[in-house]
């Protein structure tokens, strides 16, 4: 895999702002950081839940490859402090982005704010979906699900809480490395429309920038945050099983094989992720086809992606050099459907304005590179879209103007009795050293992303290298073209919902916020988003109950173990189980690989494994069985092993639901 280190990228990351500049805040580098760090689980149910991602509604989750995860880090300089969240997710919602900064309030009042936590996801098209305020992103899902929802803000807030008690003073490094075999660009029509400057910037087409921040404390490393651009989706819209998808295993695959002990005195010893850049047009798929490349097996895929990044990663952290700088941020509510853009910012130089929000008809096809697909197939009913009065909203001809060439199919933003889409959205910079992060709501394309880094930098005086894109982060709005990229009106295009000023819009505001930074001065907040959590529907049924099979009670074995297997077999079990919504267990695991012991049974995998596989499928009425499957690796210590299911079933007259457990015959890794 092609690595190499950027070594005049690597000297300017650690060049800090001149004294002048910094608003009075050097002298706060001295004394150096306060680091802390956190991880929680974010899972959902784990059965007939709609995934977040292809807008599939056939696409409901039937177990877990990989439980997903928010990993929390507190960064304090002793006067001001972040907490930044990377949470394997579709997205970061505007839902959640409210509901846990009042959750963070009820416990710490006013020390976590939206001017100083910034959440973002890796945006795994294999989670959970259902836990935004807005219908356009839960219509797939049959509308708002609650379960889901108390999943990812709880388990975020659980992150930020572990952080905040992890506090203990430490140091931070900045490395920078390439991947150019991580990542394809996906809309390279769209992407030939740039200007010859802007495309001659990335000479493959594709962004292979990896930053990395380096964590430790008392000489003992602590944590990674690995910046790279490519889309969450290396498993396909025909995957059912719960992932992080290449993220979540890069972050998997560092903190449980390269680190070490996984938990020291019950706490994480490493927490490493992989946050998003510029990815929105950036694809894992390096075939350009849904699960092809490097190969055709969309699991092997995502293995070799996330260990692609990890192997990047590595190489900038094992390079990095002492990163040193105040903490700072800067957040501002904008109604991006109604900014008036100064012509500083617009290609002709005219003054511009963005629109009410609206998608093209070629977003309705989906990404073909990534996933093709209907939000709704044709002939086929959905009672959410039907209470809300349908899809087909007459266009404004003034709308249909105001978005050419785009071709309108949905006016999400006017759409009743409330948008479709948040048009109020948090445009958040944060300064940590001398790395900044452009904090956006949406997902930028490679050029777009430059164009915003070049504004920041520009304003702030500051090298390019040193401001990077963070997408995905606090809200989520589509997408962000080029002017010139809309024009060509691709999936890009199509979903960059307030036109074709889209980013000069986001250049402007994000150069006040810069100008700001720099000056040491507050920003206007902005207007208030709308607060939908009172107005939620949701058509997805339910548990009624569950039943097992005559003369059989749960947990019973349906399909035994071998008395023994080889390394690099795969051991199947399958058990009597019941709904995996009476109990999603975050935070526990319905598989468990115990090995022996000394003459006890101890935990070896979970759930949560990369080795592992918990299928769930529903049989006849309440009935379903749960198939545990381990691929036991090459270098798994040889033994006696079982496999244990763990699972709850509901009652269908008293509604009570019970616990149960299911073991199999032990067997033998020889």
């Amino acid at each position: 895999m092609p690595v190499s280190r950027r070594q005049v990228l690597a000297g300017a990351a650690a060049v800090p702002l001149v004294a002048g500049a910094l608003g009075g805040t050097a002298a706060r580098a001295a004394g150096g950081y306060r680091i802390g760090v956190g991880i929680a689980d974010v899972t959902g149910p784990a059965a007939e839940n709609g995934m977040m991602g292809y807008s599939m509604p056939q696409q409901q989750t039937a177990g877990i490859h990989q439980r997903t995860r928010a990993r929390a880090y507190v960064i304090d300089d002793g006067t001001r402090r972040i907490a930044f969240v990377n949470a394997d997710l579709g997205a970061i919602f505007q839902s959640v982005h409210q509901a846990v900064l009042a959750e963070l309030a009820k416990a710490y009042g006013n020390l976590y704010t939206e001017q100083n936590v910034l959440l973002n996801a890796t945006h795994t098209h294999a989670g959970c979906g259902g836990y935004s305020h807005y219908a356009a992103y839960n219509l797939s899902i049959l509308g708002f699900q609650r379960q889901t929802f108390d999943a990812v803000v709880g388990g975020i807030v659980e992150a930020v809480k572990a952080a905040h008690e992890d506090l203990a003073p430490g140091t931070i490094r900045l490395g920078r490395s390439e991947l150019t075999d991580g990542s394809a660009n996906r809309s390279r029509t769209a992407f030939e429309l740039n200007p010859a400057a802007d495309k001659a910037f990335f000479p493959l087409s594709i962004d292979p920038a990896m930053t990395v921040l380096r964590l430790a404390r008392s000489g003992r490393d602590t944590g990674a945050i690995c910046w790279f651009a490519t889309h969450g989706t290396s498993m396909t819209n025909g995957n059912k099983l719960i992932s992080g998808d290449n993220k979540g295993y890069a972050a998997y695959h560092w903190e449980h094989d390269h680190a070490g002990v996984r938990y020291l005195d019950g706490k994480p010893s490493f927490v490493a992720s992989f946050p998003q850049t510029n990815a929105g047009d950036m694809s894992p798929n390096l075939n350009l086809k849904p699960g092809s490349g490097p190969t055709e097996d969309e699991f092997e895929n995502t293995r070799i992606i996330g260990e692609r990044q990890y192997r990047a990663a590595r190489a900038a952290y094992d390079s990095s050099t002492p990163l040193t700088g105040p903490i700072d941020y800067r957040m501002s509510f904008v109604d991006m459907s109604d900014v008036e853009v100064d012509g500083r910012f617009t290609p002709d130089g005219r003054p511009r304005r963005t629109c009410t929000a609206a998608i093209g008809a070629s977003m309705l096809a989906g990404s073909t590179e990534d996933g093709p697909g209907l939000p709704l197939p044709e002939g086929i009913r959905n009672p959410f879209v039907d209470a809300l009065g349908g899809m087909d909203a007459p266009v404004p001809k003034e709308l249909a103007d105001a978005q050419a060439p785009k071709v309108v199919a949905v006016p999400f933003g006017a759409m009743k009795p409330y948008p479709w889409a948040p048009e109020v959205l948090p445009l958040q910079l944060v300064r940590i050293g001398s790395l900044y992060l452009v904090a956006v709501p949406a997902e930028c394309t490679i050029v777009a992303g430059l164009r915003l880094r070049r504004t920041v930098a520009a304003e702030l005086g500051v090298p390019l290298e040193n401001v990077v894109v963070q997408g995905y982060a606090n809200a989520y709005s589509q997408y962000v073209t080029t002017p010139e990229e809309y024009d060509s009106q691709q999936y890009e295009g199509a979903s960059t919902l307030f036109g074709r000023y889209t980013l000069p819009a986001y250049q402007q505001e994000f150069a006040r916020l810069a100008a700001a930074m720099r000056a040491g001065t507050p920003v206007d907040p902005g207007p208030r988003p709308r607060d939908l959590s009172g107005k939620q529907l949701n058509f997805q049924p339910g548990v009624v109950f569950d039943s097992a099979p005559p003369f059989k009670d749960f947990g019973d074995v349906l399909t035994e173990a071998k008395s023994s297997y080889r390394r690099g077999e795969r051991v199947l079990v399958e058990f009597v189980t019941g709904h995996p919504k009476n109990n999603l267990r975050r935070g526990g695991t319905f598989l468990e690989v115990q090995r022996l012991v000394d003459g006890a049974w101890v935990r070896h995998a979970d759930d949560g494994d990369w080795a592992t596989k918990y299928h769930w499928a529903r049989t006849v009425l309440g009935e379903s069985k749960a198939v545990l499957t381990w691929d036991i690796p090459v270098n798994a210590p040889l033994g006696k092993y079982r496999l244990v299911h763990h699972g709850d079933w509901k009652h269908g007259i008293t509604g009570a639901i019970t616990a149960f457990t299911g073991t199999s015959r032990a067997f033998v890794v020889a």
